[in-house]
């Protein structure tokens, strides 16, 4: 167990690493960021003195092993080159409008795509379950950014029963949560449908059946709490893509999440802002992952020894 422990550990160090090293050196094809900083009848001592402020007077190399220095050794991801704060504080702002946009999104994909998998699973091959099956793919296929501007148009526009944008009111998560929800949704709704027909199809619930157990029964005690647990494993891995991949909802409702940030800084090519949003957001993934497998390993005993 130590050993698979120990085994997935350094996996997934280096993983971060490599993601480190690549979203360092790609960054820097962008262009240089001081020529955004400087008005442009700026002279040559104006834009040295501000790549040695910021550390871009030094080679690439080396600009790559003080950065991973001081990320190591002291938790500093460098200063934002628009906001002069440090990364880590930004981040730390932003981070929990994140984490609360995606459980609020979770929640809305649960609410939405339990119910539906499993009637559509109980009533295979009905009319029901041809229209669950239509909406998994209208939510898989159709772009958030135009299910959010649809949503602010209908509901905030013309209803006028929730803000446009912003995080000012109680009722502002509620736009943004139900285009990720929506989106969540079709996933969840998908996988929930071919667990729970799996499942109906195994023995011990076609014995539960011919002993005249009744069907609820069966559905809810029997089929229902083993149909859940790849839904349980994969939601976790879901809640991780939906905090990585918010900018664009974010983008559209002006959510101070971390995918708002991520975006300002690439339009003002703020590379340590960039670099640590994106790793951030890496980082989550990676922990996810590591985490899931740490259950799966106490779950299933034959994974410890699969390395």
């Amino acid at each position: 167990m130590s050993r698979f422990l120990l085994f997935r550990f350094l996996q997934a160090i280096g993983s971060l690493l490599v993601l480190v090293t690549v979203v360092f050196f790609l960054v820097r094809l962008t262009g240089d960021p001081v020529l955004r900083m400087i008005p442009p009848m700026a002279n040559d001592e104006v834009v040295e003195n501000l790549r040695r402020k910021f550390g871009l007077d030094k080679s690439v190399i080396v600009q790559y092993l003080i950065f991973l220095r001081d990320a190591v050794f002291g938790f500093d991801l460098g200063t934002s080159q628009k906001y002069i704060r440090p990364v880590t504080y930004l981040l730390s702002l932003r981070i929990w409008a994140s984490l609360q946009l995606a459980a609020a999104s979770m929640l809305v994909a649960l609410t939405i795509a339990l119910p539906l998998g499993i009637y559509s699973a109980v009533r295979r091959g009905s009319r029901f379950d041809y229209a669950a099956r239509a909406f998994s793919i209208a939510g898989g296929s159709v772009p958030s950014f135009l299910v959010g501007l649809l949503m602010i148009r209908f509901f905030a526009i013309d209803l006028r029963w929730f803000p446009i944008a912003g995080r000012d009111e109680a009722l502002s998560i509620v736009l943004p949560a139900l285009t990720m929800g929506w989106f969540a949704s079709a996933s969840f709704m998908r996988l929930t449908r071919s667990s729970m027909l799996e499942v109906l199809d195994t023995e011990y619930v076609k014995l539960a059946r011919i002993k005249g157990v009744r069907e609820g029964l069966v559905i809810w005690k029997h089929a229902l709490k083993n149909a859940l647990l790849p839904v349980v494993t994969y939601s976790t891995v879901i809640f991780a893509a939906i905090v990585g991949g918010a900018i664009v909802v974010e983008t559209v409702f002006a959510w101070p999440g971390i995918g708002k940030l991520l975006v300002d800084a690439v339009i003002q090519r703020d590379f340590p802002m960039i670099q640590g949003t994106v790793i951030l957001i890496g980082a989550i993934f990676i922990l996810i992952n590591f985490l899931t497998d740490i259950l799966y390993a106490f779950l299933n005993p034959k994974i410890r020894f699969a390395r």
